[in-house]
């Protein structure tokens, strides 16, 4: 799946889609320690409203030095309109505790 270029969390949401989707945030800096490896990425989330999900994550953690990205179904072929944001979610996910061991999580 492809995803657009990165936002910093606070200006995330002028830039999200409108309608639904799926986004992803990571740190700015540094990486997480998960069982089987390092990651930048903390969260993935699917929403019905892209630019309200982004906007409350950002009040949520005001200040984080976070990043924060789009899916482009699109951009691999997919057919958005087959695929709800939670059936992508699901996929990203399942990929992404298969290769760390662990789901996203936020750091200590």
């Amino acid at each position: 799946m492809g995803f657009g270029r990165w936002f910093p969390l606070d200006q995330a949401a002028v830039h999200a889609p409108a309608g639904p989707g799926v986004y992803q945030v990571r740190l700015a800096h540094g990486l997480v320690a998960y069982p089987t490896g390092r990651s930048a990425m903390i969260r993935y989330g699917a929403t019905d409203d892209l630019r309200a999900a982004v906007a409350e994550l950002a009040r949520a953690y005001a200040g984080r030095e976070w990043l924060c990205r789009f899916a482009d179904p699109a951009a691999d072929g997919m057919d958005a309109r087959t695929r709800s944001p939670d059936d992508l979610l699901a996929e990203l996910m399942t990929a992404f505790h298969r290769r760390f061991g662990a789901p996203p999580g936020l750091p200590e």
